[in-house]
């Protein structure tokens, strides 16, 4: 039971109200009192007899104006309050004493040490937090807020630590420990520039493949001869591209990117080298081309193998003699840009199939970089996915989201044939849709792919042989496909030439060649 008094102010108001108190022999859970005429006290139920008895004498008191009953303590209010703001905000927020014991976390920070919030109450902050020793920092009693790098696991983070003093009534200050704030965006997932090992910390990774490749990338990064990175879509390229920039000399020019599949051929080469006054029509102007506008930086080709057979002998001629024509010009431009180029599928399988210059291909490929799909390191998936939801949550203003056990296992069981940019989108749709704070594995949509366990079957009934191994021929492709998406790999798994395959897929409509109809 909790009761409101209002009352002027008269030195020993407080006493006569607990003097009554202790006659009706209640005992008293909490006492506040509001400097402006106002005294709450919090006590067990009583019965309506007793109650009808303490009320009057408690207004009989001199000063006393109303006596009425209220829901809650105004502590109990703010308790409940700044525990709502703190479970609210998407940055890891916790309070440690003088000893470096946590006080209070909030979901994010919990989630963030990995722990519960109430496990984690008492535990000293410095075994889950390395790289500036917080308890030599509190024994300085610091007056001053400090910035600093911290490491939480693998990440490094930027934590904002602030000093709590508490001031007396005589007016001395006493120091009572800090709060520390951390952002839920890793130091390693920024671009650092002109470092080469901080330009490719914002590649995630445990697995010991993509390990060797940034190891290869950051030795390739200060070289100035073209680059050919391949991989499937989504794997990582273009970010690994933007480090190799970023690595290199020439960090503070431009990173200029175009996509060759998506332009008509006109377009990609007006694009690509620009073109002259009146070229395209009576009223166009003279327009520089990627090229000149990223002078002394680098331009991205992502999809090269794309590009036209006319656009291709544009770009060889480029590549060895560092010069070219706008169009609708006679005359040539210099430019020095150094050329990293993307490919989806192996580009030397469009050589063999007449679709790529065999020369350009060499000119490309003197440094080269193969990134492998997300299902081939495994050991990325929970690593990707937990920094992915941390994203979300960041974007979206919410609190931090906790991933279930069996949500865990249904991302690491999943082929992602969409690789890291599928993961990324489907951590940022779950989270987007999620109402509570955990994410369970219904809440986690994924396209349907054959999980291999499932007998393949084929129906003889009113079919040849030749049409039955056709059937049987196209079920295999298909339950393979969403797994092997390159097509020199599924040739890799199924024992066949790529070529072989690519017609298959084609006869049976499958994949890419489906689309193109």
């Amino acid at each position: 039971m909790r009761l409101e008094i209002s009352c002027d102010d008269r030195l020993g108001i407080c006493q006569d109200v607990l003097q009554i108190l202790r006659d009706h022999e209640i005992d008293l859970r909490g006492i506040e009192v509001d400097p402006r005429g106002k005294i709450f006290l919090n006590f067990p139920e009583l019965a309506f007899e007793d109650f009808s008895h303490l009320m009057p004498q408690i207004r009989r008191i001199p000063n006393v104006k109303d006596v009425k009953t209220i829901p809650y303590m105004p502590f109990e209010r703010e308790h409940f309050e700044f525990s709502l703001l703190l479970s609210t905000l998407p940055d890891p927020v916790l309070s440690i004493d003088t000893k470096g014991c946590i006080d209070i976390i909030n979901d994010a920070g919990a989630q963030l040490l990995s722990g519960q919030g109430e496990n984690l109450k008492g535990e000293v902050i410095n075994q889950y937090i390395h790289g500036f020793s917080i308890l030599r920092w509190l024994e300085k009693q610091p007056k001053e807020p400090t910035y600093e790098a911290i490491l939480i696991g693998h990440d490094e983070y930027h934590a904002q630590l602030l000093p709590i003093w508490v001031t007396g009534e005589d007016g001395s200050e006493t120091f009572a420990g800090a709060v520390i704030t951390c952002k839920t965006e890793p130091i390693t997932a920024t671009w650092q520039r002109g470092d080469n090992q901080s330009a490719f910390a914002g590649i995630l990774t445990e697995h010991a493949s993509i390990k060797r490749v940034l190891k290869d990338a950051q030795r390739m990064a200060e070289l100035d001869a073209p680059l050919l990175i391949e991989g499937e879509t989504g794997v990582g390229k273009e970010l690994l591209a933007k480090a190799c920039h970023y690595a290199s000399s020439r960090f503070e020019k431009p990173f200029l990117a175009i996509n060759c599949a998506a332009l008509p051929d006109n377009v990609a080469e007006s694009e690509l080298f620009g073109h002259g006054e009146g070229s395209l029509s009576h009223q166009s102007t003279r327009k520089s081309g990627v090229l000149e506008q990223a002078a002394g930086g680098t331009v991205l080709l992502d999809s090269v193998g794309e590009m036209s057979i006319s656009l291709q002998a544009k770009l060889l001629r480029f590549l060895e003699d560092g010069v070219f024509r706008r169009i609708g010009e006679e005359q040539e431009v210099s430019v020095d840009v150094r050329v990293i180029c993307t490919a989806q599928d192996q580009l030397y399988a469009l050589v063999e199939q007449g679709k790529f210059r065999e020369d350009l291909y060499y000119r490309l490929n003197v440094l080269s970089l193969q990134l492998p799909p997300l299902r081939e390191r495994g050991s990325d998936i929970m690593l990707l996915a937990e920094h992915f939801v941390a994203q979300a949550c960041k974007t979206l203003g919410r609190s931090q989201v906790k991933l279930g056990r069996a949500t865990r296992e249904k991302l690491r069981r999943y082929q992602w044939p969409g690789n890291v940019r599928q993961l990324e989108n489907t951590m940022f749709r779950s989270v987007s849709m999620l109402e509570g704070n955990t994410l369970e594995a219904a809440d986690v949509r994924l396209p349907e792919t054959h999980s291999g366990n499932e007998p393949l079957a084929v129906d003889m009934d009113d079919l040849t042989l030749d049409e039955a191994v056709r059937q049987f021929e196209s079920s295999i492709l298909r339950r393979l496909y969403p797994s092997f998406p390159s097509t020199r790999q599924l040739a890799k798994r199924l024992g066949l030439s790529h070529t072989a395959v690519a017609n298959k897929l084609r006869d049976y409509g499958i994949g890419k060649q489906r689309q193109r109809k």
